[in-house]
This record gives structure tokens, sequence and C-alpha cells, in this order.
């Protein structure tokens, strides 16, 4: 099947949409989007690309004020959600060192997001603690948009992962789909998981015994029905992939280093690996990258990982628009 490579495709299959169904919302995890509401994301997602590709940036969301508040640090997420922010006209406020901040004498994150909604339109926050995102939107009165909270989610990364998928092989249904690596840490791959839920897939879930997926995912999509099994060889996966999405070995959520050690180059996809693969197989990362996709595979076709980087763009402009309701 042939590649999109990021050339608009005007004939997605969107749901009936609704009116302004996210407009004042908060984002906090994929639980929240039903199939078509995605679509509904998506479409609003094309419409952004093309207005880039024709014009670059736009008045959109002229006078609104985007809040970025990183308690960890991002350059993708980051830079995303800015560039987002400012291709539709608007303004962000970026705070990243946090530890330089009002957080470092001691202030709750509630009154740190209560601070900042008197200044922004939206927040978008990403916190190093589980549940971080939920307890910011309880006190907030302004959308809060969760880019991480620790192992939890990461659901605008999902969000984008999905719309790859969809813009590279032109579907979701029927595909198999294998995450690989730090699958216990990965909230992007938790996040990932969860979204497939809503179609006809298979999944594959490849890691050391001590990185499996945690319970809980695995007790949802048995719940949803979603067929998958695990293995630790990805060879034993590999020619069935459509996809193989990677993710790095976490360093920083390990409180063993020896432990962390003894698993990070437990997977290296190069290209003899991309030789086993099927000739249409997408091969997927949420980067950074630290070793585990060797840079001799950059530049096969099947490597989709930058190409997902500006997907995200085009998906992050849609979320603020759709929450600022101007979409």
């Amino acid at each position: 099947m042939a590649r999109n490579r990021l050339t608009p495709n005007r004939h997605l299959p969107f749901g009936d949409r609704q009116e302004a169904p996210f407009y004042g919302k908060d984002i906090l995890g994929v639980g929240q989007f039903r199939r078509a509401d995605l679509h509904d994301v998506f479409g609003v997602a094309h419409e952004m690309r093309e207005m880039v590709a024709r014009v670059g940036s736009f008045d959109l969301l002229k006078g609104k004020i985007l809040a970025n508040l990183f308690y960890e640090p991002s350059t993708r997420t980051m830079s995303s959600f800015t560039a987002a922010m400012e291709r539709l006209g608007g303004s962000v406020i970026p705070i990243s060192e946090v530890h330089y901040s009002s957080v470092a004498k001691g202030e709750s994150l509630p009154d740190t997001v209560r601070t900042l909604e008197c200044y922004a339109d939206v927040i978008v926050l990403r916190h190093p603690s589980l549940g971080a995102a939920a307890e910011a939107a309880r006190y907030a009165r302004k959308p809060v948009i969760n880019a991480g909270d620790g192992p939890g989610e990461h659901p605008t990364q999902a969000l984008l992962d999905l719309f790859t998928i969809h813009e590279e092989l032109g579907t979701v249904d029927g595909l198999t789909v294998t995450m690989l690596g730090d699958l216990k840490y990965g909230r992007t791959v938790h996040s990932l998981a969860r979204l497939l839920c809503q179609y006809d897939v298979q999944l594959r879930f490849v890691s050391p015994d001590s990185l499996r997926l945690p319970e809980k995912v695995k007790a949802e999509l048995d719940e949803a029905g979603i067929r998958y099994e695990e293995t630790e060889a990805l060879d034993d996966v590999l020619g069935q992939s459509d996809v193989l999405y990677v993710t790095r070995v976490q360093k920083e959520r390990f409180d063993d280093l020896a432990h962390y050690e003894s698993v990070k180059g437990a997977y290296v996809i190069d290209r003899d690996t991309m030789s086993r693969a099927k000739p249409n197989m997408v091969l997927m990362h949420p980067l950074p990258r630290v070793g585990e996709i060797a840079m001799e595979v950059d530049d096969d076709p099947r490597a989709a990982y930058f190409r997902q980087m500006e997907y995200g763009l085009y998906v992050r402009m849609a979320l603020l628009a759709m929450v600022l309701g101007k979409a």
C-alpha cells in the first residue's frame, strides 16, 4: 500500500460531527474519546495541515494564551504545543524550569494551576506524578491538557500515534500492532493500547519480563475483546506486524539503576531487523531514542518517527482549537 507521506487525505471517513464536543473540556486520558470523537479530531487535524501548507500560520486563536507548565524535561511535546499555538495565532507562557519557580518555595500544584489560569486560557501540564493532570483539572476553571503524568497517560501522544498509523497505512482496522520495549512505565504505550480498543486490531507486546504491560491495561484489553499476546522475542511476531512501535527504556523511572542497566539494551532495531519485517510495515517511536533504533534505519521509507512528529503538530493544533471553541 502506498504511503501518504504527509500529503492531505480528503477521504477520511469521519463520523457525524457534534456541536463543539470538546469546547471547554479537559483532555486528561484517552478513555474520554469514542471512535466518532477520534474521527472528528482527525478531521480538524487535516484542516490544520492544509492551512499550514497554504499559509503557514493564521489568526484562529489570536488573543488566546496557552500556559505550558512542564515539571519534567521535554523537547518534542513542549515545542509541539508551542508551535501549534503560535501557528494558530495565539501566545504561549513557557514554564519549563519549575525548580526555579514558586514550586521551589513549596507551592502546591493546585495553587500553581489556579494562578496560571488567571493569565491563560488553557494549561498544558506535564508532571512526574500519576494522576497529577486530573488533580490539576479538579481545581482549574480553564481547560487542562495532560501532556504526560508519570507512568500514567499521554493522551495527545496517543492521538498523534493513531493519526500516524491511519495516515501511513490508510486504515487502523485489521492491523497487527506490535509494541516493543518499556511497556511497564511507557505511558505512550498505555494510552495507545487503550485507544486501539476502539478498532478491530491485534496487539503484540514484546518486552523483558520485568517490563511487561501492567495488568490494569491488559484487563482493559480483555474487557474490550482485543486479541493480544506477550513475548520476550521480537522475531516471534516481527513478520506479522503492520506497525512496530518502539519505546525507550526510561532511566528516570527506575529506582534501581542496576536493573536499568540490565534491560536498557534488550532490543535494537537495525537494518537486519528491518530486512525481516513486512515491506510496508510502519516503524514508529515517540522519541527521544537512546540507541533502540540505529540511525542507519532512518533512510528506510518505513521509518515514520519523524513524520510522526509532524503529524503531532496538526493533532495538537486541532485539540487547542477544539478546546477553545474555534473548530
